[in-house]
């Protein structure tokens, strides 16, 4: 087993409880260290929503994660944590927690279960590829070498590379052949070329009470309320995430992606022109927007950074702008910023276990695999899953193999 995130924890799971021999190498002094700072704030499991919902989550690779799904979905996650001693329930939104809400009471719960099952951990461990049939590490004391009859590789993805997901692994793969995509930013923010006293004035604020909408390249529509942060840079935060996949395919279609804020959702057009023509009598524009329809601060600011000060003036321009607000996004924010990354080994290299076509034994898990989705416990299960369908897939390959044990 190589890498100790979520997926190649549960790899081990599924095998150890199986009575299979299992050596875990991860180049990190401690497993599970994404999965700890991930669960800052409330540690999101997974999520409650229907099947056929939660599946369209991820978005062009549904039909690959769905089998994964199939064998280990949400329910089955909630399941593994209970007979891990931790009870979950499920938020006003939907997510699901942990009782307590967090995450390091499951990890050491989990680390017990796996050490009692004979998991050896081997931390500081770098995978270096391969020589001949033997596994390379480069460690502390120097270089070492592994045999295994089977192993699982769930290396994550691009993103967090202080964490232990650096995606050094891809060139490894591409010498033995294997499809990667290149690896990209997801659930990340975008720069926008704000002016300089916006930037100064309001990075770092939030802005709440506003739906986003967005008509990607293929059609594809997103339109949803919710809130963003305004950064130096441009934008990020929860809203800005679940469509980051459609952004970055414009972006990379067209050189950038315009996005629409209606920064005062609910109130028709009409409504604010009515509201907004009314005599302002010795007020400031700024106070009878305030006033009248409770546009000020951070709101008023963006339609100082993209209206032409006569436009002001003009009812039906300004609500017109209030309810269509553009935002130029010009570039994805660096990967190792972003929550998670997209791209890595194609599924079309992978048979329904996860086994590499061209590498009989070896084994793909995690975020390494080309899907992504949002956060909301999205990414978290598709992890669990494909560990676990990875671990199964191991256990068949060594009965097939006539092997007892596994090294790996």
């Amino acid at each position: 087993m190589i890498g100790g995130g979520p997926a190649g924890l549960m790899a081990a799971d599924v095998l150890s409880r199986a009575g299979v021999k299992v050596d875990l190498y991860d180049a990190m002094p401690s497993v599970g260290r994404k999965f700890l700072i991930a669960g800052k704030g409330g540690m999101n499991i997974t999520h409650s929503e229907p099947f056929d919902k939660f599946l369209s989550r991820y978005g062009s690779a549904q039909a690959h994660v769905k089998p994964l799904l199939d064998t280990f979905g949400p329910e089955a996650l909630r399941a593994w944590a209970r007979d891990l001693g931790i009870e979950t329930f499920v938020g006003s939104s939907g997510k699901v927690f942990p009782a307590d809400m967090k995450a390091a009471p499951l990890l050491r719960a989990w680390l017990h279960r796996l050490r009692a099952g004979g998991v050896s951990f081997h931390m500081r461990h770098q995978w270096q590829g391969w020589d001949d049939q033997m596994l390379q590490f480069a460690t502390p004391e120097g270089q070492k070498t592994a045999g295994a009859d089977a192993v699982v590789l769930a290396l994550g993805g691009g993103s967090w590379a202080r964490l232990g997901s650096t995606g050094t692994w891809v060139p490894l793969l591409c010498q033995r052949g294997v499809l990667v995509l290149p690896l990209q930013p997801s659930n990340c923010g975008f720069d926008v070329a704000w002016t300089g006293f916006f930037r100064n004035r309001f990075a770092g604020q939030p802005l709440k009470s506003v739906q986003a909408s967005f008509t990607g390249p293929a059609g594809s529509e997103f339109c949803q309320r919710g809130e963003l942060i305004v950064t130096a840079n441009g934008v990020e935060g929860n809203l800005i995430y679940k469509m980051s996949a459609l952004l970055r395919e414009q972006i990379a279609a067209s050189g950038s992606a315009v996005l629409y804020l209606d920064l005062a959702p609910g109130k028709d057009k009409q409504f604010l022109i009515d509201k907004v023509s009314k005599p302002r009598g010795k007020h400031s524009l700024a106070n009878h927007l305030r006033k009248q329809i409770a546009i000020d601060g951070l709101k008023a600011a963006l339609l100082r950074e993209v209206l032409p000060k006569e436009d002001f003036d003009n009812p039906v321009r300004l609500c017109e702008t209030i309810k269509a607000l553009p935002i130029k996004l010009l570039a994805a924010r660096p990967i190792d910023e972003a929550i998670s990354s997209a791209g890595g080994v194609s599924f079309e290299a992978l048979d329904r276990h996860l086994m590499i076509r061209s590498m009989p034994g070896v084994f793909c898990a995690g975020e390494m695999l080309d899907w992504e989705a949002p956060t909301g416990g999205y990414l978290l299960t598709a992890c669990f899953a494909s560990g676990h369908v990875a671990g199964m897939g191991v256990l068949s390959w060594l009965k097939m193999e006539g092997k007892s044990l596994l090294l790996s």
